[in-house]
């Protein structure tokens, strides 16, 4: 069996949520509140959705717009993971119980979507 050699750039969940947890209290002072917390989140995600708006949509970028979408994403990921650190959720936890339980529950209903098929096309 071949063995893949790890990025050392790689994190798993559990890494993550210990890294962004070392930074708070290394550099952050401490947590803001949980409901502070949730509307940073909501920010984040809308500056995301900006940025997919103007990508994939039909709004065109303004000047000086970046089409930063990583950036954005990892931004609505570190607030998430903030939010998981304070709340004591385990998010590889939590990850594989949300894949179970789609699997369970969608496991042929989007197989026999029809407007899955042919990319919803008539």
């Amino acid at each position: 069996m071949e063995t893949k050699k790890n990025n050392p750039n790689d994190l798993t969940l559990k890494e993550a949520q210990k890294r962004v947890d070392q930074w708070i209290k290394s550099y952050g002072v401490r947590y803001f509140s949980e409901l502070t917390n949730m509307t940073v989140l909501m920010e984040e995600v809308g500056e995301l959705a900006r940025v997919m708006a103007r990508k994939y949509g039909e709004q065109s970028f303004k000047p000086g717009e970046k089409e930063n979408l990583d950036e954005e994403m990892a931004d609505v990921l570190w607030v998430l993971i903030c939010l998981a650190n304070q709340t004591g959720v385990d998010l590889n936890e939590a990850l594989l119980r949300s894949i179970e339980k789609k699997t369970r529950r969608d496991k042929e209903r989007h197989q026999n979507n029809p407007k899955l098929k042919n990319h919803g096309e008539a």
